[in-house]
């Protein structure tokens, strides 16, 4: 039974470190490239975000009773 206690630990190595650097080039060139197209989609994106803020944040109110004074 052999053991590497040479090896880096599996959370930094250096293909991670190239990984995250290519994901920050393509993030930078791709906004840079279509801001544009970005920016027409800005008002959808808003309106988009609205019944999804009122699906995730409501979601505590399903299991309450009807405890309604009538």
């Amino acid at each position: 039974m052999s053991t590497d206690h040479g090896a880096p630990p599996p959370g930094s190595s250096r293909a991670r470190w190239v990984f995250v650097g290519f994901l920050a080039i393509a993030a930078y060139l791709l906004v840079s490239e279509h801001r544009a197209h970005l920016a027409q989609a800005l008002p959808w994106l808003i309106l988009l975000a609205c019944p999804l803020m009122h699906v995730f944040m409501h979601r505590g109110h399903a299991d309450r009773g009807n405890d309604h004074a009538s």
